[in-house]
């Protein structure tokens, strides 16, 4: 009599790692828009970023030996930690209608993915510098504001800025004179076709629902520079498989080993206003 068994399902457990692992990837948002250290190969739990002082150049006199600057480095630890997520496979989904491989391997990615995303979010109240205050709409001259902020201090290449949603749906009013659409102009149009906020002042605008809203319905975002933030990462994605016989199931065990921290305060600017429609 043939029997299903872990070796007939390889395949399946081979789609669901490989769905899960591309929904990971597909779906973190800020992790691409953040400063990256892949430390695999790095012994211990800890990482030390080293910080160097910017240092002034001067004029020279003919014949005069240049003196020398001190230069004294700081640095910013971060400590990497495990999160994961498990869901059960039982016998009878996996004889059962439908696509387990994409449906699981979504939820897992998803959970991972969200995971990563939420815990970079969390580094936005940490930037000393903030616009905005509790119950006051955001506007496109917020973000003007922001990135002069951070040209002041120095930031020369890119920027992105991450809100909530509610944020988005105020900035594309306030682009469009509330969806009027008055001027026509190529930001205006993207806008009211899309629903894309585009790049403004600089600033690559994105949106993300894991933007906590608080009590009084104010929410936290940020406009930063990718050297504002990072992430350690230890071991990226994995999934792994174990049989619970008596449960007539097979665990799915997805885990990740990471740390995130920031880097240089004045890279970041926390955006604070209100977040209701």
């Amino acid at each position: 009599m043939a029997a299903t068994t872990s070796t007939t399902l390889n395949d399946l457990f081979s789609n669901i790692i490989l769905a899960a692992r591309y929904t990971a990837a597909e779906s973190s948002l800020l992790q691409g828009l953040i400063t990256n250290y892949e430390i695999g190969n790095v012994a211990g739990k800890t990482i030390q970023v080293p910080k160097y002082p910017s240092i002034a150049a001067a004029d020279l006199t003919e014949g005069t030996d240049m003196s020398s600057t001190t230069v004294s480095t700081s640095s910013v630890t971060v400590t990497v930690g495990e999160v994961g997520a498990q869901v059960l496979l039982t016998d009878i989904a996996a004889m059962g209608a439908g696509n387990p491989a994409q449906e699981l391997g979504t939820v897992l990615g998803n959970a991972i993915a969200e995971k990563i995303d939420s815990d970079i979010i969390a580094l936005f109240d940490g930037f000393s510098g903030a616009l905005g205050a509790a119950g006051q709409e955001i506007t496109v001259a917020d973000l003007f504001k922001a990135a002069a902020t951070l040209r002041a201090n120095k930031v020369t290449g890119a920027m992105a800025a991450v809100v909530h949603p509610f944020h988005a749906y105020q900035l594309s009013a306030n682009l469009t004179n509330t969806f009027a659409n008055p001027n026509g102009g190529d930001l205006q149009n993207e806008a009211m076709r899309n629903g894309f906020v585009g790049s403004i002042g600089g600033i690559d605008v994105y949106q993300s629902a894991l933007i906590s809203v608080d009590g009084n319905g104010d929410a936290k975002g940020a406009v930063f520079a990718p050297e504002a933030l990072c992430i350690a990462m230890k071991r990226d994605f994995n999934l792994e498989t174990e049989r619970n016989a008596s449960l007539r199931a097979f665990e799915l065990n997805a885990t990740a080993v990471y740390g995130v921290g920031e880097l240089d305060d004045s890279y970041g600017v926390e955006m604070f206003f209100d977040a209701a429609l």
